[in-house]
């Protein structure tokens, strides 16, 4: 049985399933291991982790920690509380697709091009990023959720590029969600496309490694973040707001993080948003070495890290900002059959439009049929949980291009 604990309540014996940590946020090679040296022990302790998860099958058990599936059940019914309904878009998601994949290539090449000048010493020039910023923030204003579905597509192991791309978008999503004005929301776009400047300072031999850092390594990665500051002091346009994302998306709400192991409300705004977006995308993301979560477990991570790691009330936002269950999420209805979310709807976070695309007990495809999971019509069907595409050999984006309507 999995169990959740505390690392106070960790002993010698204990089977660790999971470290609940991001895999940059310790030290280990794996995430599942046996407990048998103290010196492990100690650098759990030592790592910043609050809490875990262990097999009492395979080791040994805290009577009275409660079972994985019963965490899950509270941290949905703490994801759910306060939420509101989703914004209203002034697109389809087949309308925006084209434009949002046009804007997404765009961006792409404009990073490459500045993270390569910043290699090579140059300075980066603010004015090369705004105009694809202003597309991102254009899009989004538009539907929020299609841009965001596109960050999943990702090309070889481009993570630096893509990463800043995503990040951009994201932190563009979140503060449209928190009703930012349009300049605010230029700032958050600048400085998430500029808020890994310094990796391109950092050696590629560990920029670049096909594998986990060593501690000596990671000590060298962290540094970026200085020199990424330095870079950005020097750079004209540059704001208060964009340089504390560059600054601070490291930081952690309890003091653990860095450069400066900043607390709480030390942490700037734009930095508090910028660490949850930070984490967001690299724990979805696929490396040779590291296998993404999907979106909806990644945002319960998000919900349930934020009791230690990030500002509660800004976690809770964001998990409102891309939904429950994002666009392009597989999900199981109660009928038992699976669909790809398509759009959040305008009902609320638990109903979007979802295209059903497979039945589950039969095990055979489906004609994709679109369901707003809003409307009584559709029968009352509803999601009952999140699938992992890879189980059923489906790919959730190839449905999303499908050119059928309600």
């Amino acid at each position: 049985m999995i169990k959740k604990i505390s690392v106070q309540d960790l002993r010698i014996g204990m089977f660790i399933h999971d470290l609940n940590a991001g895999w940059m946020d310790h030290v280990f090679f794996r995430s599942r291991f046996m407990l048998r040296k103290e010196e492990d022990l100690q650098k759990i302790q030592t790592s910043g982790i609050r809490e875990l998860y262990i097999d009492t099958v395979k080791g040994m058990d805290l009577p009275e920690a409660p079972t994985q599936t019963e965490v899950q059940e509270q941290l949905m019914q703490g994801m759910l509380r306060g939420a509101q309904r989703p914004a209203r878009a002034q697109t389809t998601h087949r309308e925006e697709l084209a434009y949002a994949k046009a804007v997404r290539a765009e961006a792409d090449h404009v990073i490459r091009g500045v993270l390569a000048d910043a290699r090579l010493g140059k300075q980066a020039q603010v004015e090369q990023v705004e105009p694809v910023v202003a597309e991102i923030t254009d899009s989004i204003l538009r539907n929020p959720g299609t841009l965001v579905s596109l960050l999943r597509l990702r090309e070889g192991d481009n993570y630096t590029f893509t990463h800043c791309v995503s990040v951009a978008t994201l932190l563009v999503t979140f503060g449209h969600h928190l009703g930012m004005d349009r300049s605010q929301l230029m700032e958050l776009g600048v400085g998430g496309m500029l808020h890994d400047l310094g990796k391109m300072r950092v050696p590629d031999h560990i920029l670049n490694k096909p594998g986990k850092l060593t501690n000596e390594e990671f000590e060298i990665m962290k540094q970026h973040v200085d020199l990424g500051m330095q870079l950005l002091r020097s750079t004209p346009g540059i704001t208060p707001a964009m340089a504390q994302i560059a600054g601070e998306h490291h930081e952690r709400f309890g003091g653990a993080g860095y450069p400066d192991g900043l607390h709480g409300f030390q942490i700037s705004a734009s930095g508090r948003m910028a660490a949850i977006v930070d984490v967001y995308d690299a724990i979805t993301s696929n490396r040779i070495y590291h296998r993404g979560m999907e979106p909806s477990v990644a945002l319960q991570k998000i919900f349930e890290w934020s009791e230690h790691h990030f500002d509660p009330e800004l976690a809770q936002q964001f998990i409102q900002a891309v939904g429950i269950y994002p666009v392009g999420s597989l999900v199981r209805l109660e009928s038992q059959r699976l669909a790809v979310v398509v759009d959040l709807g305008e009902g609320s976070l638990l109903n979007p439009v979802v295209r059903v695309v497979y039945d589950a007990r039969r095990r055979k495809p489906l004609e994709p049929q679109d369901l707003d999971l809003s409307r009584a019509e559709h029968g009352g069907d509803h999601i009952i949980g999140h699938e992992l595409p890879g189980d059923w050999n489906i790919d959730p984006f190839s449905f999303l291009t499908l050119d059928i309507g309600l």
